[in-house]
């Protein structure tokens, strides 16, 4: 099962105007950061996605990366994973390359890259996250079948492990991912738009699940668009344009001012998330 990926191109136009400013110049990284992003760089067709990306995620922490449509929040995901080429620039997960790093990642794609119609069982789904840990051609050990079934418990899929992924809701659809990536019994958690297409009953699920991980100490950053739950639903947030706009501390961070950075004349969304900033304080 495969999910869909647009290719970059490798000579990126400069952009005619830059949307929001660059993290200040000189980052220290730190070798210990699970993410550490260094001047990234991605286009597509010529056109520049990201521009300069430059920050560390926390360890242990709930990160909300937020930013209008087309801002590149899923293009940073996939660089981070190396599923797109950077044009320029590095991505190190505990100080080391991705190429040596991999096993510590678990990924929660959008469910519209999906070709739900492959022919595969919910547990075929969550038990293929766990090839990339022990080979594509080599059999599964109990103990790997033990995790796949324990993160179906997990996430409420149990009864459902043997249906058709074709034959599942969108919610359903979304705790299958969810299940995929926990059994790989990651350190770092990325996943896009988790909450899309989801009830509420199942957005509450998942966000305790969230909380869960990150009380274990485990880095979980999501792209996110609802302005309204941000501050509830995460303790980091990253805000980007195409550039970072700022980072850090929900609480420091997530203000009515950089959310008009970020957003620009988008003033339906921001007065929404103001009001839900008010009641915050």
């Amino acid at each position: 099962m495969e999910t869909r990926t647009d290719r970059p191109t490798t000579r990126p136009a400069v952009p005619e105007h830059r949307p929001a400013p660059a993290s200040p110049a000189g980052t220290d990284h730190s070798p210990n950061a699970p993410i550490s992003i260094h001047d990234v760089t991605v286009a597509y067709d010529r056109k520049p996605v990201l521009w300069d990306v430059d920050l560390d995620v926390p360890e242990g922490r709930l990160v909300g990366l937020i930013g209008p449509n087309g801002a590149g929040k899923s293009t940073l995901l996939k660089a981070i994973l190396g599923l797109v080429p950077v044009i320029s620039g590095r991505v190190a997960i505990y100080g080391k390359p991705l190429s040596k790093q991999r096993k510590l990642l678990g990924y929660v794609p959008q469910r519209e890259s999906v070709d739900w119609d492959f022919p595969v069982t919910v547990r075929d789904v969550v038990q293929m996250g766990l090839y990339g840990q022990v080979g594509w051609f080599r059999r599964l050990r109990r103990e790997h079948v033990r995790r796949a079934d324990e993160a179906l418990e997990r996430v409420g899929m149990t009864d459902l492990a043997d249906r058709q992924i074709s034959q599942l809701s969108g919610g359903q659809q979304q705790r299958v991912f969810l299940a995929r990536a926990l059994a790989q019994d990651a350190q770092i958690y990325l996943m896009d738009e988790p909450f899309a297409g989801v009830d509420s009953a199942t957005e509450k699920s998942i966000v305790a699940l969230l909380h869960d991980l990150r009380n274990a100490g485990r880095t979980v950053v999501c792209v996110h668009h609802d302005l309204q739950t941000v501050a509830a639903y995460f303790d980091y947030v990253i805000l980007l344009n195409m550039r970072v706009v700022t980072h850090g501390a929900t609480a420091d961070v997530y203000t009515e001012e950089n959310l008009r950075k970020t957003y620009g004349g988008q003033l339906t969304l921001l007065s929404s998330a103001a009001t839900a900033l008010a009641q915050r304080h």
